[in-house]
């Protein structure tokens, strides 16, 4: 799912972006905004995949947004504005489309391409990056094998805390505080504190620094703190829901019910 911010001072082009955008089956609105600072809020806040985003508003433009908000990995931007006179600045600034008031719904899905294309980019750089990092390790440990060191599996062979990007500054984690965390392209998105964070890197990766017997995959884009779930519920399709203590539920796949209910 392509996890969408709608952000624009006029409630009307808001409400004209979200209806358009719930028409897509890959699409999910995850927020909206009406004014600059708000903006900036959301975007740190809920970590989405794409920003709709209106240039002129009231307190911070959409290029003043961008600067301000800062995340570690900055998500896809399609700007909107009833001027075209913005437009090579939208593009220097990395923009993958720049529409103007009116456009069309075609015109709006004409750009949602150019977004699936790009996240699907970053999810092919990120798997050879996966694929080269587990050859590392593969020799790392042939290695060390040859060397009679390898060293013994272990409770101290997983992570203990985990450092993510907030904003400016980075962030210590335990992985106690981690509530589940989920795949997005090329990096994850831990929930923990109430708040999302960033880090680069894939699920894969972070799961094998995980322990296993306080973490389990339970679809192949979302693991969860098993210290974390109330309950689990089937549903008429076969799969589950997994209802944590926060009451968000997170959809478990048939595929990894036996690794969770062992658990």
């Amino acid at each position: 799912m392509i996890r969408a911010l709608v952000v624009d001072d006029e409630p009307l082009a808001r409400e004209t972006v979200r209806v358009r955008l719930e028409r897509e089956r890959d699409v999910e609105i995850v927020g909206e905004a009406g004014d600059g600072y708000a903006a900036v809020d959301a975007i740190r806040r809920l970590v989405p995949d794409l920003v709709v985003l209106d240039i002129q508003m009231p307190g911070l433009d959409g290029f003043e947004v961008l600067e301000r908000a800062a995340v570690d990995v900055m998500p896809a931007v399609i700007f909107v504005t009833a001027y075209d006179r913005f437009a090579l600045r939208a593009f220097d600034v990395h923009a993958l489309d720049y529409l103007l008031k009116p456009f069309t719904a075609e015109r709006l899905r004409q750009a949602l391409g150019h977004v699936r294309r790009d996240l699907a980019r970053d999810s092919a750089v990120a798997m050879r990056e996966q694929t080269a990092a587990v050859l590392d390790a593969r020799a790392a440990e042939r290695a060390g094998e040859r060397a009679g060191a390898a060293a013994p599996a272990g409770e101290g062979a997983f992570a203990h805390r985990l450092t993510v990007r907030d904003g400016d500054r980075f962030v210590m984690l335990r992985v106690t505080e981690v509530d589940w965390i989920e795949a997005a392209a090329n990096y994850v998105r831990i929930h923990a504190r109430g708040r999302i964070f960033v880090l680069r890197g894939t699920m894969a990766a972070l799961e094998g620094r995980l322990d296993p017997r306080q973490f389990a995959r339970i679809h192949r884009s979302t693991i969860v703190n098993v210290d974390r779930v109330r309950e689990i519920r089937p549903e008429w399709h076969g799969d589950f829901d997994v209802v944590l203590a926060d009451g968000k539920t997170l959809r478990l796949s048939r595929s990894y019910r036996g690794a969770l209910l062992g658990r």
